[in-house]
């Protein structure tokens, strides 16, 4: 990513960049008890292993001006005791914006230590020092901890605790599911075998590439969980058909005839789930690319063993006593009742439901324009999480947690140089989201400002000649912050703007309109721009991109293997078309429902399709085996009283399976399981009622 590439370059010119903030908050901060507590906190951030440098009001140089002396003093150089003091380091403060505003809040309600990284930082050990440090200062302030360690360090903690959730109460689930289902206990055994054998050969397949499990990646068990027993549901629910009308054969011959009947539309549907997974590979982002890769393999590995395992087993196992599966038309509320219902509502309005069915598509698709793009990772937790909570007093207080930084080349001691860098830094204190912005022209302004005693008019601008500049640099050395601003041999210069928000679509737009203000700035000295909030920009445009490719190169591939399948063009074109309608739907419910489209819910699309278009296969296939004797009503009726019957079973395993995800830590985890079961239940309802109102009303040839 050309995003990442340009972090590592500001690092190797500026040191590393990323850090961490502790800010805490009163009702006055200057007030000497909480300073003490700052001062301490300064003093164990420094003795961290993981710790290079750390700036607080303490440590951070003021520059002061007296009868054209330059003088360099701490920020606070000693806590206040009286009132007169404290009303004498208030004054000092305002006048200096190293400080005001960026380590102590205007309204003096919040101060802040910052502490940057050592190269190679664990994040979860120094968030475990960090909380160690922070519960040992008692008191009436409210300690808030910010900044992306701390939260890459929150979402890694979370994921594990997902997990530890996710596998316990999704078997459960699906053991009862399977018990209401088939009432047998090889029709709960044999398919939770399958699954969790496919979640072993996945995670391990993990373990042997040195795969990590990530925030997209935690949804692989619950997605295994769901998928990979709807083949062993469809074999258990012929199994049980079969076995009701073929009396007189043995166990081996009715389980191969099982797999006669279902072994090829199983097959398919078992392929097309795969290629969806796989059309992962299109999205950049690397995770996405993985759980694609290790969700095909265990579905691939599921699919095998319930056309060959789950068989193999009920051959061995003695006749079971038959299960009445159709025809209950005693109980007015049983699923076989329900499904013999909706085939007579679909014989009797074919033509009526294909309408409706398109204007509620229509009128729910069109908020496809609101729906917006998201890849905050703040934004993944809840709004009374403590780490939304710290940001938003950053973001309050401090200019924001986000940076956006530009680098200038050239010779920074150059008069011409620095005015240019005077002027980028106006242009960026224009953006509405920006109000701290740091860099080497805003501290030459102020020296030069202070040490002609303050005359505002005349000095408060960078210095016209060389010599001054080459002076203020050699004078200002000795400051901690000059390191992070311009590199050694003042060659290339660092300018650094926070953002107040969250929104990542502001901050992509904030980045596309400074990248076409350098790019047009004349005998521009300005090389990129980079930082975190680029990081965030470019990933808009990548998970939209990883969406559209993904979309598209699904859609085709799964199309091609149904046309292959059923040999037919219009097959193909039949699959397909109900998922397209079905996932602007979704896209739309998105917008109207304010769900973002960010890298856990952009990997949608895919796993809808190929779990999706299963129900299509299966009726389209046994539609046309009883379409034979050329009475469509019939064929329609009795497909979905019997294949409708597995198409159910198989729809609410998945439905059941993702709702697991509901008590997820994560936002975006919580919307993909909400989502799922939403784009399940269209798909199945499309299956049910959409899908045989088209065969009757269009006859299509290849179903003769």
């Amino acid at each position: 990513m050309p995003s990442r590439l340009k972090l590592n370059k500001i690092k190797k010119l500026f040191g590393n960049t990323e850090f961490i903030i502790i800010s805490l908050t009163a009702d006055n901060v200057l007030n000497s008890s909480t300073l003490k507590k700052v001062k301490k906190l300064e003093s164990k951030l420094k003795k961290l292993n993981q710790i290079e440098k750390v700036k607080s009001p303490f440590n951070v140089r003021l520059i002061a001006g007296n009868d054209n002396d330059l003088i360099i003093d701490n920020a606070i150089s000693k806590i206040p005791i009286t009132s007169k003091e404290e009303q004498q380091l208030k004054k000092k403060i305002k006048n200096n914006n190293l400080i005001y505003g960026n380590l102590i809040a205007k309204d003096f309600k919040a101060i802040a230590v910052v502490g940057w990284l050592r190269k190679g930082t664990d994040d979860q050990n120094l968030l475990k020092e960090l909380n160690r440090i922070i519960t040992n200062f008692p008191g009436s302030e409210r300690i808030y901890l910010a900044g992306m360690p701390v939260t890459r360090a929150k979402i890694a903690s979370n994921v594990l605790y997902d997990i530890k959730r996710f596998m316990p109460c999704g078997i459960l689930i699906v053991l009862i599911f399977l018990y209401f289902c088939f009432k047998q206990l090889r029709g709960i055994i044999l398919p939770v075998a399958v699954v969790i054998m496919s979640i072993v050969v996945s995670v391990g397949l993990a373990s042997i590439l040195n795969w990590k499990i990530q925030l997209i990646t935690v949804i692989l068990p619950v997605t295994l969980m769901a998928i990979t027993n709807d083949y062993g549901i469809h074999i258990i629910a012929h199994y049980q058909e079969e076995n009701q009308l073929k009396r007189s054969i043995g166990e081996v011959e009715l389980s191969r005839l099982v797999i006669k009947n279902l072994g090829r539309p199983i097959v398919a549907a078992g392929i097309t789930t795969i290629v969806g997974l796989l059309c992962l590979l299109a999205h950049i982002i690397l995770p996405a690319q993985q759980l694609g890769i290790l969700a095909a393999f265990g579905i691939g590995f599921a699919l095998l063993a319930s056309i060959s395992f789950i068989p193999a087993v009920l051959s061995l196992l003695s006749r079971a006593e038959p299960i009445k599966v159709n025809g209950n038309r005693d109980n007015p509320y049983s699923l076989e009742n329900v499904l013999f219902r909706i085939s007579d509502f679909v014989i009797c309005h074919p033509k009526k439901i294909i309408v409706v069915f398109l204007l509620i598509i229509i009128l729910i698709s069109s908020g496809v324009s609101l729906l917006r793009v998201d890849t905050n990772p703040i934004n993944y937790f809840s709004s009374n999480s403590q780490i939304v909570k710290s940001n938003q007093i950053i973001n309050k207080y401090f200019g924001g947690a986000s940076t956006i930084s530009v680098v200038a080349k050239g010779d920074i001691e150059d008069p011409l140089v620095m005015k240019k860098i005077a002027k980028l830094e106006k242009k960026l204190k224009e953006y509405e989201e920006i109000e701290q912005v740091t860099s080497i022209s805003n501290i030459m302004r102020n020296m030069n400002l202070k040490l002609h005693n303050n005359k505002k008019k005349k000095f408060n601008r960078v210095p016209t000649t060389r010599n001054a500049i080459s002076q203020y640099f050699l004078l200002y050395a000795m400051s901690e912050e000059s390191t992070k601003l311009v590199d050694f041999e003042r060659r290339h210069a660092l300018i650094r703007a926070r953002i107040k928000t969250n929104n990542t679509t502001k901050i992509d737009k904030i980045v596309a309109s400074l990248t076409k203000y350098i790019n047009n700035f004349e005998d521009s000295p300005f090389v990129f721009v980079g930082g975190f909030g680029d990081l965030l920009a470019e990933l808009v445009d990548l998970v939209v991109r990883g969406q559209i490719f993904s979309l598209i190169f699904s859609v085709i591939s799964i199309a091609l293997i149904v046309m292959i399948l059923f040999s037919s063009f219009i097959a193909g074109i039949m699959a397909v078309l109900p998922l397209i309608l079905s996932i602007v739907s979704l896209f739309g419910l998105m917008g109207y429902l304010g769900i973002e489209l960010n890298m856990v819910t952009a990997l949608l699309s895919s796993i809808m399709i190929g779990v999706g278009v299963d129900y299509t296969i299966h009726f389209l296939w046994r539609y046309r085996k009883e379409n034979k004797k050329g009475r469509s009503a019939t064929a329609i009726k009795k497909t979905l009283t019997t294949t409708g019957r597995g198409i159910v079973f198989n729809a609410l395993s998945v439905i059941i399976g993702f709702v697991i995800l509901l008590i997820s830590n994560f936002l975006p985890v919580q919307f993909f399981g909400f989502l799922v079961v939403v784009s399940i239940s269209s798909c199945l309802i499309g299956t049910l009622v959409f899908l045989p109102a088209v065969c009757i009303a269009f006859k299509p040839k290849f179903l003769d």
